[in-house]
């Protein structure tokens, strides 16, 4: 039996595959424009409540309008299949960078992430929680910029969805089911954050229940990073996330004033 395709489009290469689905290189072919299109796996296309998310998905990141996020064309279902349509990022996840590079100055830091970060703040000011914001999750593109994909879990503000997440980068509120808050997003990116800084996640942990105490009673690993980074690092982390930024608007604010101010501007 032939596997579903969405009509209009011409496929030309898997880009990834995962249990969930696999997303492949299209050209629509009306336009010419390439695209990037995510299908759910034809095991869960029978199952109503994995449709319900993926179309969830669709709808959430239908409803952002920004240059730094990944955008949707449009979302097509029928009883062969489903599928997300949406724009084709030119670049390469973050942890390929880390993986090539090692840790980066503060600096590089900053400018890889902030697309990526700002794309997290169009999101909170639409009511949208990620949820999963991590180094597989930031498109580097070739001038250095970064683009966030991936709405797969995200949640809208406040709605308690369960656990969910990549547990490297939870924050402890994910780990307790309780409702993830844009506080959430500043945990995971700050995690991130640190894994550029120093080459390592913030905990490590030999399984998910060791990595669930971690981020829950550890202390915030500070330590690790230049001194002038270090209050930064603890708010982030902190893990009441009353104590963190409330937002990526404001963790983009201050990570740039601790970088200009120890490092000048960039």
């Amino acid at each position: 039996m032939s596997t579903w395709a969405v009509p209009g489009y011409t496929e030309s290469l898997e880009l990834g595959a995962g249990a969930s689905g696999r997303v492949v290189l299209a050209v629509h072919e009306d336009t010419g424009v390439p695209v990037a299109v995510k299908y759910l796996s034809a095991s869960l296309h029978t199952r109503p409540g994995f449709v319900h998310d993926f179309r969830a998905e669709a709808r959430l990141l239908g409803g952002l309008d920004s240059p730094y996020v990944a955008g949707l064309y449009e979302y097509v279902e029928s009883p062969d299949g489903a599928a997300i349509v949406m724009e084709l990022v030119d670049g390469v996840p973050l942890r390929a960078l880390l993986t090539r590079r090692g840790p980066l100055e503060p600096e590089a830091a900053l400018a890889v992430l902030k697309g990526s970060l700002l794309g997290l703040a169009d999101a909170h000011r639409a009511g949208v929680v990620h949820r999963d914001y991590k180094p597989e999750n930031v498109l580097v593109t070739p001038d250095g910029a970064s683009k966030l994909v991936d709405f797969g879990i995200a949640a809208d503000a406040g709605t308690r969805a369960g656990v969910a997440g990549t547990p490297a980068y939870m924050a402890p509120e994910q780990w307790r089911g309780e409702p993830a808050s844009p506080a959430t997003d500043v945990y995971a990116a700050t995690a991130t954050f640190f894994e550029c800084l120093t080459g390592r996640k913030p905990y490590p942990g030999e399984n998910v229940a060791e990595l669930a105490l971690r981020h829950v009673d550890a202390p915030v690993p500070d330590g690790e990073v230049a001194e002038a980074l270090r209050p930064l690092v603890r708010r982030g982390l902190a893990k009441d996330p009353g104590r963190r930024p409330g937002d990526a608007q404001a963790f983009v604010a201050e990570l740039e004033g601790v970088a200009g101010a120890a490092y000048g501007p960039g």
